[in-house]
């Protein structure tokens, strides 16, 4: 079944301001750009999210929903309990397909953490999806059979959105699935070996 028509509506919208924020940055978005880019007649986006905030505030939630589900459906792929092997190549796989595939997303979000640092009510939403998507991405190692801890899930989730940051601002065609996985089995060596 599919979603509610202004569901629809409004990620096709929080999906032309992850483009904007991700092909021209902040400093392009307007609330009639977002309908250009949407395909939208003009005045639909400020008829969804008035204020340029609201706008910015569903696309972070927008990337998040898209992370989570890209988790959620790579996890699924995973037969039987994971060890740490079968973590590295899920992470390595994540960063790949966010560096290349989904790069323009990524680039959105860090547009919008960037601008975080000047808008007090935009790293409120930032943190409580951060919040969101740590309960998320436990739920999912829980449910692999991964005994990790919150501060473990909270260093994986840390030093991938780092090591992301350099991918996606790299030269694009320089990401490959090897460098990535092999990126993934430092992170996660790394923080398996910690009790935090």
């Amino acid at each position: 079944m599919p979603p509610p028509r202004n569901v629809r509506r409004r990620n096709a919208l929080a999906d032309a301001v992850i483009e904007v924020l991700g092909t021209a940055g902040m400093h392009k978005l307007s609330h009639r750009v977002v309908d250009e880019q949407a395909g939208l007649p003009p005045g639909t986006a400020a008829n969804y999210f008035p204020r340029r905030d609201e706008l910015l505030a569903a696309a972070a939630s927008r990337v998040a929903e898209l992370h989570v589900a890209d988790m959620a459906a790579a996890d699924r792929q995973v037969a039987g309990p994971a060890g740490p092997d079968q973590l590295a190549e899920l992470i390595g796989a994540s960063l790949y397909d966010s560096a290349t595939r989904h790069r323009t997303r990524y680039l959105a979000i860090y547009e919008l953490t960037l601008e975080a640092t000047r808008q007090p009510a935009l790293a409120q939403t930032l943190a409580q999806i951060g919040t969101a998507t740590a309960a998320a991405t436990m739920a999912e190692h829980r449910a692999l059979g991964l005994p990790t801890s919150p501060g473990q899930v909270q260093a994986l989730m840390t030093l991938f959105g780092g090591t992301l940051l350099m991918l996606v601002t790299g030269p694009p065609g320089a990401v490959t699935r090897a460098s990535t996985l092999a990126l993934a089995r430092c992170l996660v060596s790394g923080v398996l070996r910690t009790t935090a």
